[in-house]
């Protein structure tokens, strides 16, 4: 995937800023590349930037285009700050999270000039927020969120949330141009297609729900999220190169985060049951058609929804039942605390 020409100067910077710092600790990567970020704004702009971890803002989340949004834009930054804004996405994201990441904003260039909407799409409208004060051991959270694009966590005692995680394109595929062909989530719509087909006439009876693919993810921006019915496919009845291709679809999802964080998941994943993660799929199986999928565990929720514009603008989002903004750390990390 090529990266955005207008993204090429702070990617350059965010490489050499974040790369060495991967076999670190990520607590640390992340609250170093937080107070990094905080100590180039001025007062006005860390008014902006900073709210208390307990604020109402941390839960608020949304994907949908917005006039405004709480947190400090990258149009209200300097070119420098905007590289340690940068750098900071990068301290939590994956390789593979920062490029379907920053190239979800450079769609918004795209959208500017096909809908001839200059205040309404706007590469520069994603907006940084830290909750709490930024400190390895500490308890605190960050957020860069704007159009197609939430990505949150949360830092409990060096314990991190990465969720809720949601990555929406449009256009799905970039169709005329000299885009033409990008498709920045393809890898969640064809990973999930490909197990589809792989199922047998009777396992497709259990996994496929009969009618139309829903409008949207079925989760939306709330809050907290329960297990979805009908729960589907179970992983326990699959054969070994169906499981293999349903944990391909769930390490989609995982990689967008950085590597440890990413092994850390996979391994509460696995604790929980892996032959208890369930399978669904909607709509149709042929690209160009509207279709939905969802994966659920015991622990976590993945939803992709490709409908809208005529099955050209996917939705995908990662989310755990009770680990969402950290609450089971936080939980946890409260009790300790009144005892």
């Amino acid at each position: 995937m090529k990266i955005p020409r207008f993204l090429l100067p702070s990617f350059c910077v965010l490489s050499s800023l974040v790369l060495p710092l991967r076999a670190h600790d990520a607590a640390a990567d992340m609250a170093e590349a937080a107070r990094n970020f905080l100590a180039v704004l001025d007062d006005g702009q860390r008014a902006k930037a900073i709210f208390e971890l307990g604020s109402e803002v941390r839960e608020d989340w949304h994907f949908i285009p917005k006039e405004t949004r709480p947190g400090l834009s990258m149009k209200e930054m300097s070119q420098a700050q905007r590289h340690l804004a940068y750098a900071l996405l990068g301290s939590g994201l994956g390789n593979d999270g920062m490029v379907k990441t920053t190239t979800i904003m450079s769609l918004e260039q795209i959208l500017r000039d096909l809908e001839n909407a200059p205040d309404r799409r706007d590469p520069e409208k994603y907006y940084f927020s830290i909750f709490g004060t930024p400190e390895a051991a500490g308890t605190w959270g960050w957020r860069c969120e704007g159009h197609h694009c939430s990505v949150n966590f949360t830092l409990v005692k060096g314990q991190l949330s990465g969720t809720p995680n949601f990555l929406g394109a449009n256009p799905g595929e970039v169709r005329s141009g000299p885009r033409a062909g990008l498709r920045v989530l393809a890898e969640e719509e064809e990973v999930g297609r490909t197990l589809v087909k792989h199922l047998n006439e009777d396992q497709k009876k259990i996994a496929i729900v009969p009618g139309d693919a829903p409008a949207d993810v079925l989760t939306a921006a709330q809050r907290t999220v329960e297990p979805l019915t009908p729960g589907g496919l179970a992983a326990g009845t699959m054969t070994v190169e169906q499981k293999s291709l349903l944990r391909d679809v769930i390490h989609v999802y995982l990689n967008r985060v950085r590597p440890e964080l990413a092994a850390t998941e996979w391994k509460q994943i696995e604790q929980a049951g892996f032959d208890a993660v369930h399978f669904v799929w909607m709509g149709g199986m042929e690209r160009g058609e509207p279709h939905y999928y969802r994966v659920q565990g015991p622990t976590f929720l993945l939803e992709y929804d490709n409908t809208q514009n005529e099955a050209n603008h996917p939705h995908a989002v990662w989310r755990e039942f009770k680990g969402d903004f950290g609450r089971d750390f936080l939980g946890e990390h409260l009790k300790q605390e009144h005892r």
